[in-house]
């Protein structure tokens, strides 16, 4: 048997001159006589205009029996802790804004009856402007990338470009600025995917991976009149730890230890029994994390749990902070997040995405992070506490985000750019960059087309966000203020 029989199951290449087989999991090889592929990723994407032209994605046709506002929210929070429920419709109407975060479902609906080219990419599923953010690596310095992925899952990359300017407009309203303006940030945020997507594609495949180093996003993205909200709130990113977190919310035990303060309704104590699951499910995401972090762990004790109330659209959803110490009484604080599955994921098949089965939703949320950022959580994990799925990460990790809806008129557009060159690097890491950019092209039209769609959607939301708040106002459905 020779080397090449050995090594495992291989397939011959046609070509009877290529002495290398063709071995699954690496690209056929182009010889310099033009062998293997008759078509290059950049022809493909350009072929694709032809079925669904660019312009065409202007187009926002309401699949039929669209849920209305009311019930929309009403079957996303099933399954949610249901005294919860209030404190999350309550987040969800405060603008149209907080309601487009808190509706990645219905908009996935909505997203059915629009132009999709067929390709496909890790989606982050919830791409909206303020789930970008800075956080810290593993060196203490700081990135700054997308940062939410509960409904990552793979799927038609138009979705999240459309949802993330979509939100552009609709912070854009909130902070006052003009229609001009709103629709230029959206027009600008297509055109950086665009760019970077181009950039991406004319780049060696190893460079392209770890392309737009954090110094150089604001540069690439001609993002300057960022700089100054970007320091802000990477000096306040430093100092947002596990040891201020616990100086803040913990209190002595009276055994050396500490333990959590209850803090209604955002953080409270839990009882024994359910403490005790939670520090149980340690144990199986151990499994989850490399072995060579198995040994920084072993030198933390845990000590207390408490539950604590996150997010907007993620309100209701079983959510602990765990306290762990060192030696020297040294903070550590993990999230355990429970992880539903992707609400993205019903309305997929509908445009041609298969969904594989998940074995674990926490396990699909991760797994989904790692694809699309850059540098990740390197305590990233997942386990099950009492049969549901939890991932599992770093709390307070140095994170920091910029909000959309307080910028400044004239730093939309900015933001928008480097929002859309962050999202075509995620991408870029699950889908050929080539294939995208050849669909994209040079010209405006694409950008043009989803900048009409996103104002198109803002109006829509802006419509389901009144309908919402009627409804409270009329006693259809509880909302409760909590900050």
């Amino acid at each position: 048997m020779g080397a090449i029989e050995a090594a495992g199951p291989v397939q011959r290449a046609v070509a009877d001159d290529l002495r290398i087989p063709v071995v699954p999991g690496f690209a056929p090889r182009v010889t310099v006589a033009g062998r293997g592929p008759q078509q290059s990723p950049r022809q493909a994407g350009k072929a694709l205009r032809e079925r669904v032209p660019r312009i065409s994605h202007t187009v926002l046709d309401l699949p039929a029996g669209r849920p209305d506002a009311v019930r929309a929210i009403q079957e996303s929070s099933r399954g949610r802790v249901p005294e919860l429920a209030p404190i999350r419709v309550g987040r969800i109407a405060a603008t149209p804004f907080a309601f487009l975060r808190g509706s990645a479902g219905l908009m996935a609906h909505d997203l059915v009856g629009t132009p999709v080219s067929g390709v496909g990419a890790q989606l982050c599923g919830d791409a909206h402007a303020a789930n970008f953010g800075l956080y810290g690596d593993a060196r203490g310095s700081l990135v700054i990338d997308l940062n939410d992925f509960d409904e990552t899952v793979f799927g038609p990359w138009e979705w999240d470009l459309k949802r993330l300017a979509t939100s552009l407009v609709l912070a854009g309203r909130e902070v006052g600025a003009d229609e001009d303006t709103c629709r230029q940030g959206a027009y600008d945020t297509v055109g950086a995917y665009r760019r970077t997507m181009r950039l991406l594609a004319r780049m060696p495949v190893l460079d392209a991976w770890n392309a737009i180093a954090d110094e150089e996003l604001v540069s690439h993205a001609d993002a300057r009149d960022l700089l100054g909200t970007l320091e802000r709130v990477s000096e306040k990113a430093r100092r947002n730890t596990s040891a201020r977190f616990a100086a803040r919310s913990t209190e002595g035990s009276g055994d050396g230890g500490r333990r959590f303060v209850d803090a209604p309704p955002v953080l409270r104590r839990v009882s024994d029994q359910e403490a005790a699951a939670v520090a149980s499910g340690f144990g199986s995401y151990l499994g989850t994390i490399p072995e060579d972090l198995l040994p920084l762990l072993a030198r933390y004790a845990i000590h207390d749990v408490a539950f604590r109330v996150v997010g907007t659209g993620s309100v209701g959803t079983r959510s602990y902070v765990v306290l762990l110490l060192d030696h020297r009484g040294e903070p550590l604080v993990l999230q355990v997040k429970e992880a539903r599955p992707s609400v993205l994921a019903p309305h997929l098949p509908k445009v041609g995405f298969d969904v594989p089965e998940v074995a674990h939703e926490g396990r699909r949320v991760v797994l989904g992070q790692k694809c699309m950022q850059v540098v990740s959580d390197i305590l990233l994990g997942w386990t099950t506490v009492e049969g549901r799925p939890f991932q599992v990460r770093q709390f307070r990790n140095r994170k920091g985000s910029v909000d959309p809806a307080a910028l400044a008129a004239d730093q939309l557009d900015d933001y928008g750019r480097m929002t859309g060159a962050l999202l075509a690097r995620a991408h870029a890491h699950s889908a050929d960059p080539r294939l995208i950019a050849g669909y994209c092209g040079k010209s405006e039209e694409l950008d043009e087309a989803v900048a009409a769609f996103a104002v198109t959607y803002a109006d829509r939301t802006e419509a389901d966000h009144a309908e919402l708040v009627r409804a409270i106002a009329a006693g259809r459905i509880a909302a409760e203020r909590d900050v």
